[in-house]
């Protein structure tokens, strides 16, 4: 019984754990955490089970919500690509809620000491909850315009989250709002077109009249699958759509960017493959319209830019930011190239992405939480000081720049070897240039963190001064380790990840 229910499961469980925390939260700080811990865990069980049904029958699972059958009712599909998803998003949200056990209480009561304002923490976690339901609805979803629904959900959520930071975050999230308003607005007309042409919502049954009436030669079908790209390429910060992302994930609190640059951008690439193919078709997208030779080469301006302008930042928080942004254009250019290869490097991307990106803000807020500081002089005797911390950044940043055994180092082959096949030189070398930067970048970190503070030394008059470990709290360490080994332990079994879970997704017509 409970098995034929885990799709509907995995999204209503953080919705009504909001619920329940914004009911029985507000007498209790630490019970909200506890609540949010065992919501999370409840779904991550959830999407595993899920996952291993995929796995053990080989099919999709559908649920149509209310009893009513697709087109005309609301469909769940999970199969082997957003079973994939729905276990990283959960597991993120897992491991973040864990490491929040000390951020939040000290990040988000209160603005100012001038400003106390009560209820904060459980306010914080509602939204968390929210936002983990929308995405999950936004994976799981078969229906066009309930994608558009559960997308406003996780992004009103988000801005609340983004917004309960410190200094400038309300008008850096104000700018997400109004940008990401806009995107939302794209997609929606994008939707509206489809609907007027074909009078169906639900993809699977979108795809089939796309095909069976010839209607991809159809003016109004190309400004539909125009507009809802446009519309996701926002959403995901795509260059030049990109301006609002820098500052509201650096202005945002510790465990807001923990959570939110993970996940935010990994789920909508998601989005944009699974509707390229899903309701249209490669044949469609790399055929009929042949944009790749356009939508490439911007991948590779915004992998180029991403890259250039994290090596011009002082705060290292900001810096990881841009390095989100050039990410964002591997996952786009891989998913354009038109081929498996580019198609498996951009997917397995999304899982890479999304544990190394997480591992690397963790260990930064670690840092920050410890020295009240994100700039690269937070990081001087780092090794020393918090050996532990250390360690797991080093693995998170071997990870970005694609050193194996990590899975950075598989995303990137698949990435590089679909863009050799496909001819596309510059995207190729975007990606190489990219790994170079961000050795540069991740070296001189790991190199100030090797080294102590030679200004407190020549002040004492020798070099041996004795230099307390002061590490992060157990419930900040044990999420950052666990995230680190995941980084080598997806690598070690990235054979089976994309045997089992990628190769099968791929969509027809890819050569």
């Amino acid at each position: 019984m409970i098995q034929s229910q885990l799709p509907i499961l995995i999204i209503a469980i953080p919705l009504f754990m909001a619920l329940a925390i914004s009911i029985f939260g507000r007498k209790n700080d630490t019970l909200c955490f506890y609540l949010l811990v065992l919501g999370m865990a409840g779904t991550f069980a959830a999407a595993l089970g899920a996952l291993n049904q995929v796995l053990a029958t080989g099919e999709k699972i559908h649920y149509y919500l209310g009893g009513w059958p697709a087109p005309h009712g609301i469909e769940l599909v999970i199969d082997h690509l957003s079973s994939m998803v729905l276990c990283m998003v959960s597991g993120v949200a897992l491991l973040v809620g864990l490491y929040s056990k000390r951020t939040v209480p000290a990040e988000v009561p209160f603005r100012t000491e001038q400003e106390r304002v009560p209820q904060r923490v459980p306010n914080y976690y509602t939204l968390y909850c929210l936002l983990i339901s929308g995405l999950l609805a936004m994976t799981a979803t078969g229906d066009a315009f309930n994608l558009y629904v559960s997308l406003e959900i996780a992004a009103l959520a988000s801005y609340g989250l983004l917004a309960l930071g410190r200094g400038r975050s309300y008008f850096a999230t104000f700018k997400y709002l109004i940008m990401g308003t806009i995107g939302a607005s794209f997609y929606l007309l994008g939707v509206g077109y489809l609907y007027a042409k074909t009078g169906s919502l639900n993809m699977a049954d979108l795809h089939g009249i796309l095909d069976l009436l010839s209607m991809h030669q159809s003016t109004s079908i190309t400004i539909a699958f125009a507009m809802i790209m446009v519309g996701i390429w926002v959403k995901m910060a795509f260059f030049p759509l990109h301006g609002w992302l820098p500052n509201a994930y650096t202005l945002a609190s510790n465990t807001s960017s923990c959570l939110i640059a993970p996940l935010m951008t990994k789920v909508s690439v998601y989005m944009m493959v699974r509707l390229m193919f899903s309701v249209f078709s490669a044949n469609y997208v790399f055929v009929t319209l042949g944009w790749q030779n356009l939508v490439v080469p911007m991948a590779a301006v915004a992998i180029v830019f991403g890259s250039i302008s994290a090596l011009g930042q002082k705060n290292l928080k900001r810096m990881l930011t841009y390095i989100v942004i050039a990410e964002v254009g591997y996952m786009v250019g891989g998913a354009w190239l038109g081929n498996a290869n580019g198609y498996i490097g951009a997917v397995y991307h999304i899982l890479a992405d999304g544990m190394m990106t997480l591992c690397v803000f963790m260990a930064l807020g670690a840092v920050t939480y410890k020295t009240g500081d994100s700039s690269l002089e937070s990081m001087r005797g780092i090794f020393r000081k918090m050996p532990i911390t250390a360690t797991v950044f080093v693995v998170g940043a071997f990870a970005m720049i694609g050193i194996p055994p990590t899975c950075g180092f598989f995303s990137k082959w698949y990435l590089v070897t679909g863009a050799y096949e496909a001819g596309q030189w510059f995207f190729l070398g975007a990606l190489l240039f990219s790994s170079l930067i961000n050795a540069i970048i991740f070296f001189r970190i790991i190199e100030t963190g090797f080294f102590p503070d030679f200004s407190k030394e020549k002040k004492s008059g020798h070099h041996d001064v004795k230099v307390l470990v002061a590490e992060a709290p157990l419930s900040m360490l044990l999420p950052m380790v666990i995230t680190a080994f995941s980084l080598l332990l997806i690598g070690l079994y990235s054979k089976d990840i994309i045997n089992g879970l990628i190769r099968p997704s791929i969509p027809p017509g890819l050569f």
